[in-house]
């Protein structure tokens, strides 16, 4: 049943494929609604290309490209990695992380244009429908979203081509590879095709960011990445924008063969689903980072940073990045970052990456006085008899009690 009528104006989140470029006319068709197309520059380069003419070929009133790489690595990605955040212990959230930031600037642009709806290409099974539209609501309770693969009938590529024909949508006569790809500075990901076999090895060809470990050069490389409060701010001693130091990280992580994870994952609707990533440049900075840490942060502090962890990054995952829980959160993480401020060296070679050096001019809570295996007149060692007798003193209490219950 047609929809026109319902919407004036709608701003997509369109990527130039084939399902956004669908999308778009189908907006106008089913809604008879001026479409304004938008895409976010997350640093993922030439995938951008042409985007502004596909969009008004294919009947978009406008097409705004929005440059956020900054944004997204000051403000998205390095708070995130102050708190080591990484979901069930593998997924660095290269696209989790993302896709409120896209949202964000597709609501200014929707507010700018005076649209009343905006839409998305992502899947009823997917977690990047909740992650928008979640985004969406934090900014307009009262948008109108649209999210075509909830309504429309077409569940094929199939349908999709032949939708295409006949509406003159140009479609590629041949795809390079079959599966999905998402990529930002974080991240590139894999879905789909080969993939869903949960035993089948990734194909070779499937890396983009990466050099196959075994072919990495034989010489491993020392980088040094400086720290100020929680963030880094220079490699190798010179200072770079947030943007600039993680493409940095991608392209010595990249050469070395680093950031290659191959998982299972549990989505947020329930199902378990598989992607392979690439994250060299986060994988560096979280190595490092924990490095600094390791020697500025106070123990109890760690670990209650580190209770919380998990929890934190199902919040990214699950699309919850501008709730009021992240935010107070972040602001604890971000209080324990304050004197996390030092220097991390660390080594690469073959797909690993290792630390091998920390320090801190001024917050290291490293004292050689203390911890030397050679003579020091600041710690007598007999005060540890005490501090064990205490500790052992519940359990003490339990051995006399099972000794008396056996006589």
């Amino acid at each position: 049943m047609s929809k026109k009528g319902q919407v004036k104006k709608a701003v997509l989140a369109y990527s130039g494929g084939l399902d956004t470029s669908i999308i778009l006319k189908w907006l106008i068709e089913e809604y008879g609604c001026e479409v304004v197309a938008y895409s976010a520059d997350l640093g993922q380069g030439e995938e951008l290309d042409g985007i502004p003419a596909k969009a008004k070929n294919t009947g978009a009133s406008s097409c705004h490209i929005m440059d956020l790489k900054e944004e997204f690595a000051r403000d998205f990605v390095f708070p995130m990695f102050r708190a080591n955040a990484i979901y069930e212990g593998r997924y660095f959230l290269g696209t989790s992380i993302a896709r409120p930031l896209i949202a964000k600037a597709q609501m200014e642009i929707a507010k700018q244009e005076g649209a009343d709806a905006v839409s998305h290409g992502a899947t009823g099974k997917g977690n990047d429908q909740v992650r928008f539209e979640i985004s969406y609501y934090h900014f307009d309770p009262s948008v109108k979203v649209i999210a075509p693969w909830r309504e429309w009938d077409m569940n094929s590529r199939t349908a999709l081509e032949a939708y295409a024909k006949k509406h003159g949508i140009p479609v590629p006569t041949s795809k390079k590879f079959p599966w999905s790809s998402d990529r930002n500075l974080l991240h590139i990901s894999f879905e789909g095709d080969v993939l869903e076999n949960p035993w089948t090895e990734a194909p070779e060809e499937m890396y983009v960011l990466t050099t196959k470990p075994e072919n990495a050069p034989d010489q491993a490389e020392f980088v040094e990445i400086e720290f100020e409060k929680g963030d880094a701010v220079a490699i190798n001693g010179v200072r770079l924008s947030p943007a600039k130091l993680l493409a940095k990280l991608n392209e010595l992580g990249g050469k070395h063969g680093i950031g290659r994870v191959d998982l299972l994952e549990n989505r947020f609707v329930g199902m378990k689903s598989r992607g392979v990533y690439e994250t060299p440049g986060g994988t560096i900075l979280e190595e490092a980072h924990r490095g600094v840490e390791s020697i500025c942060m106070d123990r109890e502090v760690m670990n209650l940073r580190d209770s919380l962890v998990a929890r934190y990054a199902a919040m990214i995952y699950n699309g919850f990045w501008f709730a009021p829980e992240r935010l107070v959160l972040q602001a604890l993480i971000d209080a324990s970052q304050q004197t996390v401020n030092g220097m991390a060296r660390v080594k690469l070679y073959k797909g690993h990456c290792r630390l091998v050096g920390r320090d801190s001019a001024n917050d290291s809570l490293f004292n050689v006085d203390f911890a030397t295996f050679e003579a020091d007149e600041v710690y007598n060692q007999a005060d540890a008899e005490g501090f064990i007798k205490l500790n052992a003193l519940r359990l003490r209490i339990a051995a006399i009690q099972r000794q008396t219950k056996g006589k």
